[in-house]
């Protein structure tokens, strides 16, 4: 969809609906047809109109209780809405709610996040207009507002929060906050910024009179490592986390996206069971007198009558000693050069009826890759350019359900089909190379119908597929063939002396490409889309056929195939001396982007 101009995205689980909130409104959009079902007004309300400030930014869509809540800038002057979605073609019912202030922000750019839990809002927004006072609190809900207390965390940037079910110990259930905040070490050689971990009981309710009152009394944070220990080379900037939930919490995975101060990006991946281990056995760090009991951070159902040595270790030593590590200590799960900013994970269950992860990361140019979780390593199955420019992601949105992933730009907002399987058509060996859970090989082709299908997501092999392709397979255009016709074979007549090259493309960046010639094999000059063969000058013995072959895995083919043939004058000499300086042109070109 063009020119929406968006700033949030909610979606109920498994609903068609999605809600997109913008300026001054709230879009409904069916997914499955993309059509906006409704524009809801929420312009600005305020006693003071200021011209730099006449917008609502809606900047918070979350079910609460019976009813969306739905907050905004409201020209600097937070206000919420409850609203009630239209149903069976009435129009919605919008409702001037509780004040906005600390659950949006007072200014669109601000940081901020919200969670929901068991019908209670949290939410981090600053309290002042000029940003500062940025905390953690329990907002609206059942249970009593709460908030920090301000030593606590130094200048910190929210990036996500979650809620940790757990069915048979309601009363240990925990709200956790990654954030990054200050680093206390000044040192040069410091990066200025650490990435951590809290977490605060749902159950509770604040200290006594005088002693953390409306403050929490179970806050702990930890530092939150993604490094190589080995080289001491350490990425300290969340950029942005998914929770993977399970039924049973300690199988429950963090999916955290950091970047670095020399520009790479990496995936760590933390086992929940794990991450809480520290909170319950660290020492606190700068304390050294015995640990209280109850052990400060403990849920219980009073909070109010803890004892006070135990709420004074909270308030004066939250953080832990010991870091939290990822599954994978030695390395981070996935590292790249690329630049991402987004991450969501879904859980896809594949034709062996085994379950696997695939993660989808945004990159700041606007790409979106798929990255198979394989055991520790990660193997990209594909790249997806949704825009003709650049342009960065603002938000994005998975529905699991329907297998979409929701992604916000700049005045556009696009639908993402997960079940790209028409991209892998071309042959079986082709959908099982991509070794994409959401495709199967089958008698209609590659297709998103995974049951009784054909796939091997565990090693890509293609020795499952069958020995003739299917008779009915419906194809889908490629790029190229997987075989190659002898009609297929491109022809060309050259002059002797003249530069030449050959072109072919590049279909998966994880198969290795080379040409074949006379029996020798030539490694390519290869570029992002294409494996080249270049010729300074054509010889006697450059004539004669090319293969470019391509090998990935179990597999090999032919996919271009070239006759070079020489070309000669009626006089049985060369001519096209015309041709020579626009090819001499294309050569000095091809050389330049190879060496650029």
């Amino acid at each position: 969809m063009k020119n929406v101009s968006h700033t949030v995205l909610y979606s109920r689980g498994g609903s068609k609906i999605l809600f997109v909130g913008g300026s001054n409104y709230v879009l409904m959009v069916d997914v499955n047809t993309d059509h906006i079902i409704e524009n809801i007004s929420l312009a600005a309300n305020i006693d003071h109109l200021c011209e730099s400030s006449s917008e609502n930014m809606v900047t918070v869509i979350e079910e609460l209780q019976d009813c969306l809540l739905v907050c905004g800038t409201n020209g600097e002057q937070p206000k919420c809405w409850n609203v009630y979605p239209s149903e069976n073609n009435h129009t919605s019912k919008v409702l001037e709610s509780v004040d906005g202030i600390c659950i949006s922000p007072h200014i669109y750019s601000q940081n901020s996040l919200t969670l929901v839990a068991d019908g209670d809002l949290y939410a981090a927004a600053p309290l002042y207009k000029d940003g500062t006072s940025l905390q953690f609190r329990r907002k609206a809900g059942n249970k009593i507002n709460m908030w920090m207390y301000d030593a606590w965390i130094a200048e910190p940037t929210f990036i996500s929060a979650f809620f940790a079910k757990r069915i048979e110990d309601p009363i240990n259930e925990k709200i956790y906050v990654l954030f990054r905040e200050k680093n206390p070490d000044i040192s040069p050689e410091a990066d200025p910024w650490l990435s951590r971990v809290a977490r605060v009981c749902k159950t509770d309710q604040g200290g006594p009179k005088g002693l953390l009152q409306n403050i929490w009394t179970s806050f702990l944070k930890a530092r939150l490592v993604c490094a190589i220990p080995s080289e001491s080379l350490y990425f300290n900037r969340l950029q942005d986390a998914f929770v993977l939930h399970s039924e049973d919490w300690r199988d429950s995975r963090v999916y955290a996206l950091f970047s670095s101060s020399w520009n790479s990006t990496a995936v760590c991946i933390y086992s929940l069971a794990e991450l809480d281990d520290i909170f319950e056995s660290s020492t606190f760090k700068g304390y050294s007198d015995d640990i209280p009991n109850p052990r400060p951070g403990t849920c219980v159902n009073n909070s109010k009558s803890l004892p006070i040595h135990t709420i004074t270790v909270i308030k004066n030593h939250p953080e832990m000693t010991d870091w939290i590590h990822p599954i994978q200590k030695h390395s981070p799960f996935y590292i790249s050069n690329y630049n991402y900013t987004k991450i969501v994970v879904d859980r896809v269950q594949a034709a062996d009826e085994k379950m696997y992860h695939v993660i989808l990361l945004a990159t700041d140019t606007g790409m979106i890759h798929k990255v198979l979780e394989d055991d520790s390593k990660p193997f990209i199955i594909s790249e997806t350019r949704l825009l003709n420019g650049s342009a960065p992601v603002q938000s994005m949105k998975l529905n699991s359900e329907k297998r979409k992933l929701f992604i916000g730009y700049p005045g556009q907002l696009f639908v993402l089909d997960l079940q790209r399987c028409q991209d892998y058509n071309t042959s079986c060996q082709d959908c099982v190379l991509a070794r994409d859970p959401y495709c199967a090989w089958t008698k209609n082709g590659c297709t998103s119908q995974i049951r009784g299908g054909t796939q091997n997501i565990a090693t890509g092999k293609t020795h499952v597929c069958p020995t003739n392709p299917a008779p009915n397979a419906v194809r889908t255009k490629r790029h190229v063939p997987s075989l190659l016709a002898s009609s297929s074979i491109i022809e060309h007549t050259v002059p002797h002396g003249f530069p030449f090259y050959l072109s072919c493309p590049i279909m998966s960046h994880h198969a290795t490409y080379t040409w074949m010639h006379k029996g020798e094999r030539i490694s390519c000059q290869q570029t992002e889309t294409d494996c080249l063969h270049l010729i300074p000058a054509i010889g006697a013995g450059d004539y004669g056929t090319y293969r470019c072959e391509t090998r990935e895995r179990d597999y090999s083919q032919v996919v271009k195939e070239y006759h070079l043939g020489v070309f000669w004058s009626v006089n049985n000499g060369f001519r096209l001396t015309e041709q020579k300086e626009p090819l001499l042109a294309v050569w000095a070109a091809l050389l330049f982007i190879l060496h650029v």
